[in-house]
């Protein structure tokens, strides 16, 4: 299977921005044989690639990155390492299904709380939990289904009102906010670089490094690169939406993207809004469609919403500053008082759903494995299921493992074009206008 789409850095990642230059990148040169190939170093190919050469010490993993580790989408979400199960899971009948979705999202904080810890990966690592906010009557209508959902879930929370959100949200913009404890928020492209400099020594990390053909001969999958090739027994896929260039999930992935912009470090005085202690917090929509927010521990304020279709898997620079001019609207609306405030950058990160909101996980070949579709909540899924796909892969067994293979399926197969473009479009304009309220 030859690539037509090749990954490509659009420079604008702010989290990415944040970094101190790394390392030039080490690229693959040459013809190389390997136990294991890992496509993709996001947090699904990093986990996968590390538990591999944990389980067979003694052979030979190679994991491949088209970009340098943390451009891509695990560095471009807004930081929140989630616990509970997301918003489709969460609202279904299946009690015991989400049970099995918040152990394994809990077993991934936890396995990324101690690599933190070991590697000493400065990313602002912090257990602060996270906030599920309503602006007007639509939010409080999905706040109040939430509590409902909480409660039937036995899952503990706090509900905090207007007057009490102000000190922490530094707005008053909020009417209402659940709290719940147990989200981890972190630096995402720090966080993914610091997994990719603490690899096992038996792993070989090649950036800038795109695979564009991969085929199966003589019983080895044949990875080529533009300047090399990698020969290997056994693929394990955490390359996502662009597993369906390898020709995997064909027809079965919405590539999607989602935005964000983020301020300069905002000084003492800006700083003087947000009263309560610790003074960095995230927040996402109680309508989904509606806005997240974030402040981070070095005081840069981050907006996201907004969704777009990317067939091609990017988007163009006109798009994006149509983009960035609804996120200084939704800016402003909460904090009017910062209009002096510049955004830094604004920038996009794809990811995959699929129609019956399912994600993806196990066998797709001989010999080969894949995990995807995340449906939007690709860090504590993707980093639980990439180290249980290694296991799978090697033979293992494991309750996680199990628990993994029962919440997973397979994507529903897509409409033709241009149906499913004119589908998806439509049915993202409705939400959007509906969610005009939380924007």
């Amino acid at each position: 299977m030859t690539r037509s789409i090749i990954p490509q850095d659009d420079k604008c990642n702010g989290w990415y921005q944040l970094l101190s230059d790394p390392a030039p990148p080490n690229r693959l040169n040459t013809h190389t044989d390997a136990d294991w190939l890992v496509i993709g170093a996001g947090f699904t190919g990093l986990a996968a690639a590390r538990r591999a050469a944990e389980l067979r010490p003694g052979e030979r993993v190679v994991l491949l990155e088209a970009l340098r580790v943390g451009q891509g989408t695990s560095g471009r979400n807004t930081g929140f390492v989630i616990d509970l199960p997301h918003k489709h899971d969460l609202e279904g009948d299946d009690l015991a299904r989400k049970q099995k979705l918040l152990s394994l999202n809990r077993a991934a904080v936890d396995d990324l709380a101690t690599l933190v810890e070991r590697h000493g990966i400065d990313c602002g690592w912090s257990l602060a939990g996270k906030y599920q906010g309503a602006v007007g009557e639509r939010g409080l209508k999905y706040l109040a289904q939430y509590e409902r959902l909480l409660k039937d879930f036995d899952y503990p929370y706090r509900r905090l009102e207007r007057n009490a959100l102000g000190p922490i949200l530094g707005t008053r913009h909020y009417a209402a906010a659940i709290y719940t404890a147990n989200t981890a928020l972190m630096q995402p492209a720090a966080l993914v670089r610091g997994l990719g400099e603490s690899l096992p020594s038996n792993v070989e990390l090649y950036e800038h490094t795109p695979v564009v053909g991969l085929t199966r001969r003589g019983g080895k999958w044949c990875a080529t690169t533009p300047e090399g090739e990698v020969k290997a027994t056994n693929l394990l896929l955490g390359s996502n939406i662009y597993a369906q260039e390898f020709g995997f999930l064909k027809h079965r992935v919405l590539p999607v993207m989602t935005f964000a912009s983020m301020t300069r470090a905002l000084t003492d005085d800006e700083m003087a809004l947000f009263s309560a202690a610790p003074q960095h917090f995230g927040l996402t929509p109680a309508d989904h469609a509606g806005t997240t927010v974030r402040l981070t521990p070095d005081r840069h304020l981050i907006i996201r919403n907004q969704y777009r279709y990317v067939p091609k898997y990017h988007d163009n620079l006109a798009k994006r500053m149509r983009v960035r001019q609804g996120h200084r609207d939704s800016f402003l609306a909460r904090y009017p008082s910062l209009e002096h405030v510049p955004f830094m950058a604004t920038w996009g990160g794809a990811c995959g759903l699929s129609r019956n909101f399912t994600p993806f996980f196990g066998k797709v070949d001989d010999n080969a494995w894949m995990s995807g579709v995340h449906q939007c909540v690709g860090v504590a899924r993707g980093t639980i299921s990439g180290k249980l796909l290694a296991e799978l892969a090697t033979g293992q067994d494991s309750r996680q493992l199990t628990d993994m293979l029962a919440v997973s399926g397979r994507p529903a197969l897509n409409p033709p074009e241009p149906i499913l473009k004119i589908g998806v479009k439509t049915r993202m304009m409705c939400a959007a206008r509906a969610s005009r309220s939380e924007l």
